[in-house]
């Protein structure tokens, strides 16, 4: 009888050390965990705020360039609400803010860096949205067209069209959806953008908004005839469609250069 306990007190003894060692363990752990996610946090704060100092340090002169602290400031919100994704977004936002620094002060890029610029800006709001949301993204490039590679298209034309139909789209209707269309073909560049409208007048916003107003006004001035814009508000879809014969254009800067 006393042998058993003996045994009963010495079980009790095992199972409280035991016990004491799995709390301390996963103390450890969790305090260990803690830490990591602390210095990623302080990571990530340091990291916009050298973001957004340079963003401040931005002077670009010519008309589309002063929607830029806005644009940026909606990607560094949309950054910081998606903790998870971060660092591809922080790579990513580092692409678009080395062409809008560096290739955006020069007066034309070529239409291979204007498309990545685009493409990292649609990968960047895309990530604000319900991952189910409806995306229709199709690039058709022929990159071995004779214009692709040249410098002919005026930095910073796909911003206004993908930022108005990010802002301006409906994300809570059942059918809502954004389609990008870009295509280089026959040296004629087309960029189409439509999307399921909000409950407030959009067309009306982007009508009378500085964005849109400032893109037609460089379109004109830049390539005059060789560009035609159309847009377009039926059954509460908004459409967008750009085409800009660069081939033309880029013959008359030869010639007359």
């Amino acid at each position: 009888m006393e042998g058993n306990y003996y045994m009963i007190h010495d079980y009790l003894i095992f199972i409280g050390v035991f016990a004491i060692f799995l709390f301390l363990t996963v103390g450890i752990y969790l305090f260990s965990q803690n830490q990591k996610l602390k210095q990623r946090n302080t990571k990530l704060s340091e990291s916009n705020k050298i973001i957004e100092q340079r963003l401040n340090e931005v002077r670009l002169e010519h008309i589309g360039t002063k929607l830029n602290p806005h644009l940026f400031k909606n990607i560094l919100n949309s950054v910081q609400s998606h903790a998870y994704q971060t660092y591809m977004s922080l790579d990513k936002l580092a692409n678009v803010l080395d062409y809008i620094l560096y290739e955006s002060n020069n007066k034309y890029v070529s239409p291979k860096e204007e498309l990545n610029f685009a493409l990292s800006l649609i990968e960047i709001n895309k990530i604000k949205v319900n991952p189910l949301f409806d995306f229709r993204i199709k690039f058709k490039i022929n990159k071995s067209d004779s214009i692709y590679e040249e410098k002919v298209f005026a930095p910073l034309i796909s911003v206004d069209l993908i930022e108005n139909a990010f802002k301006h789209t409906d994300f809570l209707a059942q059918d809502s959806f954004i389609s990008i269309f870009m295509e280089l073909e026959d040296r004629v560049f087309t960029m189409k953008v439509s999307n399921k409208a909000s409950l407030k007048n959009s067309l009306e916003k982007e009508k009378s908004g500085f964005g849109s107003q400032s893109l037609d006004q460089r379109l004109k001035m830049i390539y005059n005839t060789h560009y035609h814009l159309e847009k377009s508000s039926k059954n509460g879809i908004f459409t967008a469609e750009l085409k800009i014969n660069l081939g033309e254009f880029y013959d008359k800067m030869r010639y007359s250069g």
